[in-house]
């Protein structure tokens, strides 16, 4: 008996007591496996007479189907003795749902996307920061009310002796500081967008959102780049019917400093839609008002006035400029702030009016982006 049939009726004695497939897999691993017989024999070809070899290589190689088709034999009866029918190993499998990326992701690449083709360059900076690049170096001094514990998620870590306590950021505006302090001198053009923390959670609100952070400075930059940069934006991601309007607010970080409103969806800017019937179409996840036509008119549900509330933005004031590092004299910027989640709602077809069930794993609500 030579080695191959030996190792072949070694095999099928072995086959005869197997009964399950991860007993089958082992088996397959010491014939067939990097480590296997088969190797071995292939290992020990150094040491066969050159006018051998291509006898032995043939063998070993015969050897080896041979290996392979009583072990997908053996396979194929364990599958048939499990299920009771024959398999047909030829049947194409069954397709599983593909998933999607999260609606959240969705909207960080569009807007991306949108200032990638002005030339503002997307960049990411810590979620957990020190209360000098969240607080102190965009001019929020230690009494200013954002820095309580019941608007700001404090961490449990010894202070830094020169830049404070640890916090979870609250705004992506420490990226302002420490992209200025990253480049040294303008020109600059950057937008961060990451995770912020507030201990808020209602409709509009969650303990953790999305921000995307705008900044552009340079000599003699004005209100006038600013507003155009954020039309740009609103028109490009809600539509070109869309307006937007700067109205009078204060920031602490920026001088002047503007609420950034958009017009309405729903009633179009004007504040009213027609009456006669406004049917409400809504479910566990989501809702939407359809408006059907009318002579007379009632206020908008949404917005009451016309316009919705995007975000804040403003003139960096010169001391959080001097915190970067920039020569306040020489250069002038902008920066603004807005929700990841907020700009979602606000975009037409979308339908939400809840952003919390943005975040609790329903698939339904999911499948619909």
């Amino acid at each position: 008996m030579n080695i191959t049939q030996s190792i072949l009726q070694t095999l099928d004695e072995s086959l005869e007591n197997i009964t399950s497939l991860d007993q089958l897999d082992s088996l397959h691993t010491k014939y067939l496996g990097r480590n296997g017989k088969i190797n071995e024999l292939l290992k020990d070809l150094k040491n066969i007479p050159s006018e051998e070899k291509k006898e032995y290589g043939q063998q070993v190689n015969e050897l080896k189907q041979s290996i392979i088709t009583l072990i997908d034999k053996k396979r194929s009866i364990i599958l048939n003795d499990k299920t009771g029918k024959k398999i047909d190993v030829t049947l194409p499998g069954h397709e599983y749902t593909k998933g999607s990326l999260h609606p959240v992701t969705y909207a960080i690449e569009e807007i991306s996307g949108i200032f990638e083709k002005i030339g503002f360059i997307r960049m990411s900076y810590p979620e957990i920061d020190w209360e000098f690049f969240s607080f102190e170096a965009l001019n929020m001094p230690s009494d200013h009310p954002a820095r309580d514990d019941f608007e700001t998620f404090f961490i449990k870590q010894t202070p830094h002796k020169k830049f404070g306590k640890m916090v979870l950021t609250p705004h992506t505006s420490n990226g302002q500081i420490r992209e200025m302090m990253r480049l040294g001198k303008p020109p600059m053009r950057m937008i961060n967008i990451g995770k912020t923390y507030r201990p808020n959670w209602d409709a509009s609100h969650v303990p953790m959102f999305h921000q995307f952070e705008g900044l552009c400075i340079d000599k003699r930059i004005n209100i006038t780049h600013l507003k155009g940069t954020i039309e740009y934006f609103a028109k490009a991601y809600f539509g070109e019917d869309r307006e937007i309007r700067l109205r009078p607010f204060h920031f602490q970080f920026t001088e002047p400093s503007f609420e950034v409103d958009i017009t309405c969806d729903i009633c179009k800017g004007t504040g009213y839609v027609k009456k006669s019937e406004i049917l409400s179409s809504k479910s566990e996840t989501n809702s939407k008002i359809i408006v059907q036509n009318s002579k007379s008119q009632t206020k908008c549900r949404l917005c009451k006035a016309g316009w919705l509330e995007l975000g804040g933005t403003g003139m960096i004031h010169p001391n959080v400029l001097k915190a970067g590092g920039i020569d306040s004299d020489e250069y002038t910027g902008w920066a603004f702030g807005f929700g990841i989640e907020r700009v979602m709602m606000m975009k037409p077809n979308v339908g939400l009016s809840n952003v919390r069930v943005l975040y609790d794993g329903d698939v339904r609500v999911l499948e619909q982006f």
